[in-house]
């Protein structure tokens, strides 16, 4: 045998040792159970998103012949009809007000709390923050109700300060509670050399404790920002005036004018979600560091 064939032959054939011997590796079935379920959670994600994005593409005659079908010819007008048939940029209007508002006045007092619990030696300073942190299991239409009283009797139902009010107390036991966690995380010493540089509490707190959290910061807004933009029941029930819609509710009663035009519907949650999808998408590697950050120091 020459040297050229040595090397083409396969190698059990050169040294005489066969493979059929080597070990087979096994396919584990726990990996493959788990990667179909992965794969179907993301086709229940994935598909109504395909079907909210292809569908206000077509005309209502093509959408009748294929309802998942991707469309031969775009059409836009629907996008046209969606901003006529309704008062889109008045809702988009409110919800960019309570949103913003929200999130500001519950960023800003939960960072005193979470301060305070977390940096502040004060008698029942533990019970306080289990107290607050326990508000989080409470779900939101409990408190609905009285709410809806209260507000009613401050006159405050169909304002932007009452939803913006009842919007930042149901943000701030999450908030607080977030906070809290990733200010313990800060070194001790850096706060006593600002205290002992004459610093106030208020100069530890917005000076150095805030721009150290900037990744929780960001993670915390954009995960109240989109709780605030996509609520439906708390704004359809403190804010029935038609000029005082969210575009969240604005869009259901949209759709259901359009019930039996599904494109046009389609349209307009399709103009809705465009918002929120680019605050998740610019908060996104703020909200993956401030996950990572959190795991890496606690």
């Amino acid at each position: 045998m020459s040297v050229r064939e040595m090397q083409a032959a396969p190698l059990e054939s050169v040294t005489g040792v066969a493979r059929a011997g080597a070990p087979r590796r096994r396919i584990d079935l726990s990996v493959v159970v788990k990667q179909l379920v992965l794969l179907l959670a993301a086709m229940t994600v994935l598909l109504p998103a395909y079907f909210m994005v292809i569908t206000p593409l077509k005309t209502q005659e093509a959408y009748a012949l294929s309802k998942l079908g991707f469309p031969t010819q775009i059409y836009l007008g629907n996008f046209e009809t969606a901003l006529r048939g309704g008062r889109f940029f008045l809702w988009f209007g409110n919800s960019i007000i309570l949103s913003v508002g929200a999130v500001a006045l519950s960023t800003f007092f939960a960072a005193l709390g979470a301060f305070a619990t977390s940096r502040m030696n004060f008698r029942g300073r533990n019970v306080l923050l289990s107290v607050i942190s326990s508000l989080m299991v409470i779900p939101p239409v409990v408190m609905l109700i009285p709410l809806f009283l209260l507000l009613t009797r401050l006159k405050m139902t169909s304002t932007y300060p009452g939803a913006i009010l009842v919007y930042a107390g149901m943000l701030a036991p999450f908030s607080v509670y977030l906070l809290n966690n990733f200010f313990r995380t800060i070194p001790h010493e850096i706060i006593e050399s600002a205290l002992m540089d004459g610093a106030s509490p208020f100069d530890i707190l917005f000076r150095i404790m805030l721009p150290l959290s900037s990744p929780a910061m960001m993670t915390l807004i954009t995960v109240n920002m989109l709780w605030v933009w996509n609520d439906l029941l708390i704004a359809l029930v403190l804010l029935p005036e038609d000029g005082m819609r969210t575009l969240m509710v604005g869009i259901t009663v949209f759709g259901s004018r359009y019930n039996a035009d599904v494109p046009v519907s389609m349209a307009g949650m399709l103009m809705a979600s465009v918002p929120i999808f680019l605050i998740y998408l610019f908060g996104q590697r703020y909200f993956i560091r401030g996950l990572v950050a959190g795991a890496i120091k606690g």
